[in-house]
């Protein structure tokens, strides 16, 4: 392992990223380039000490785990983050495994481009991997948790603060869309442990899913209408769009509202309220 150089390239593209990139407010006195070292380990989810020593050459070796959330949460390119991988003396993840740890730079690029429409980048099973300003406003940021808890879809049949993001009546079709998405998805990984995994485990702790799985419906959820719970605006009624990448892994997702709508007045109200008071809606399991 080649400490040295593993915490000069942590530090190299941490100070590259701006924080506005990544969805944070600049703030006054910013004495660094990019982002402090303590938002890093926020974005990761990983301690600011851990991160700090990382980043001093000192500490201990990383896991492939927290390798993978600081590709995410550095925004590293694939060859930055097989870099990343092979300084810390770990296996690189193969693209055959399904390593979606990073947005996808075509999804990225057009994502830097919406920014006056609340947009993020999400893997086919719902992991949120960056978000712009307006999607922290309108959903909250994902919370930092790893392993499947990771997926909105995991948390929405294991986690029923995942829900409160929308109305209760609009709960079951949430469920079915969530389904018979997640359907298509395992048909088309194949013989791919990870979602074997979620569905195993999902089947077992949610009497809902495992109906819902049995019924066998399939279908991508390209669009969608949705009714979302805003603190201070209440109900927000959107539409959803997915672009989907080229290898189907990940998607960019972005809501409208047609002009002239109350949930188009709702979203320009909340792009003057951005974020603040937010505090309690982080810390609920919500995303999607």
């Amino acid at each position: 392992m080649n400490l040295p150089e593993l915490a000069a390239f942590l530090k190299t593209r941490r100070d590259r990223i701006r924080p506005d990139d990544v969805g944070l407010p600049a703030g006054p006195r910013r004495r660094v380039p990019g982002l402090r070292r303590e938002e890093v380990a926020q974005l990761a989810g990983l301690s600011a000490d851990y991160y700090t020593e990382l980043e001093r050459g000192r500490g201990a070796q990383p896991s492939a785990q927290a390798l993978g959330a600081l590709a995410r949460a550095l925004r590293l390119t694939t060859d930055e983050r097989d870099h990343l991988f092979h300084l810390a003396d770990r296996p690189v993840p193969g693209t055959a495994h399904g390593f979606a740890g990073q947005a996808q730079p075509a999804l990225l690029g057009l994502l830097d481009r919406l920014t006056t429409t609340p947009a993020q980048v999400i893997t086919d099973l719902h992991e949120t991997l960056v978000q712009n300003e307006g999607a922290a406003a309108l959903i909250g940021r994902p919370p930092a948790v790893r392993g499947a808890a990771r997926s909105y879809v995991h948390r929405w049949f294991t986690d029923p603060d995942a829900r409160g993001l929308y109305p209760p009546e609009d709960h079951p079709h949430h469920s079915r869309v969530f389904v018979s998405d997640l359907q298509a998805v395992a048909a088309r990984r194949g013989k791919d442990t990870e979602v074997a995994r979620m569905v195993a485990e999902l089947r077992r702790r949610s009497e809902e899913f495992a109906t819902l799985w049995s019924a066998h419906d399939v279908a991508l959820r390209r669009t969608d209408h949705k009714r979302i719970v805003h603190p201070q605006l209440g109900v927000i009624e959107l539409d959803c769009h997915s672009l989907f990448s080229e290898d189907g892994r990940q998607r960019l997702l972005w809501f409208t509202a047609p002009p002239g709508t109350k949930g188009a007045e709702q979203l320009e109200l909340l792009s003057v309220i951005g974020t603040q008071d937010m505090t309690a809606r982080e810390n609920a399991a919500r995303r999607d």
